[in-house]
């Protein structure tokens, strides 16, 4: 079964535009796990937006299964991870100016940087990940940094399903077999939902993890937290 790992991030958007601490992002980070969420992804970013470098550490100790931190190696964020020593460590690059992330890694431009910091936090026993684009080239040379994993950006797959869902994921399932000839585990996140999360696991099956956020949050608005994770956990199955 693939993994569903909660991205708490817009439960810190929502406490950080009142201040306080309401929601409790520490509470809801317990909270998933309990419903049955199998891991917590946050994603801190230099601004602190949302998840603050604060909340990562307090969450941690909370966390009874795995847990993923994302972002950009800047420096900071390379002695948060060091520091934590989470389960897991996906690379994004964003731009410190996005919205959201929206690209992977150009892993053969940044193949030797990208060795380098994956080379740290593998020699601290922390798996590591790439995001990447669904695309096969990237996905080689992601293999070749050394990294465990990658994780597949589903932004284009979520984008186009609607119109026409095998040829949205087409890309994907290309990028997914190149993984797999090349030793790399799967992961996937981004735009991921209740109407497009079973197909893209039923088709590729490959898949370990899916971080999920947005969405998730969203959609407990309507339905509530331990509904919403129960949904998510039955299209996983």
């Amino acid at each position: 079964m693939t993994k569903l790992s909660v991205n708490i991030n817009k439960i810190a958007t929502i406490r950080n535009a009142r201040g306080g601490n309401i929601p409790d992002v520490l509470k809801v980070a317990i909270d998933c796990e309990l419903f049955g969420a199998q891991g917590i992804t946050v994603h801190p970013r230099p601004d602190e937006r949302h998840i603050r470098y604060s909340d990562v550490y307090e969450i941690y100790p909370l966390i009874k299964t795995e847990f993923n931190i994302e972002g950009n190696p800047l420096k900071r964020f390379i002695d948060l991870v060091l520091e934590v020593k989470p389960t897991q460590v996906t690379l994004v690059p964003d731009a410190l100016d996005v919205l959201t992330s929206n690209a992977g890694w150009d892993t053969k431009k940044n193949k030797t940087f990208l060795k380098e910091i994956v080379s740290e936090f593998k020699s601290h026993g922390i798996r590591t990940s790439i995001f990447v684009d669904p695309d096969v080239e990237m996905v080689v040379h992601a293999a070749e940094t050394g990294a465990d994993r990658i994780e597949l950006y589903t932004e284009a797959y979520a984008a186009f399903y609607t119109a026409n869902r095998a040829k949205a994921i087409a890309p994907y399932v290309e990028a997914a077999k190149a993984a797999a000839h090349n030793g790399l585990g799967i992961n996937a996140g981004h735009d991921l939902d209740l109407n497009n999360l079973w197909y893209l696991v039923r088709t590729i099956p490959e898949i370990m993890e899916v971080s999920i956020g947005h969405a998730l949050v969203s959609e407990a608005l309507y339905l509530g937290l331990e509904k919403t994770i129960q949904l998510y956990l039955q299209q996983l199955r």
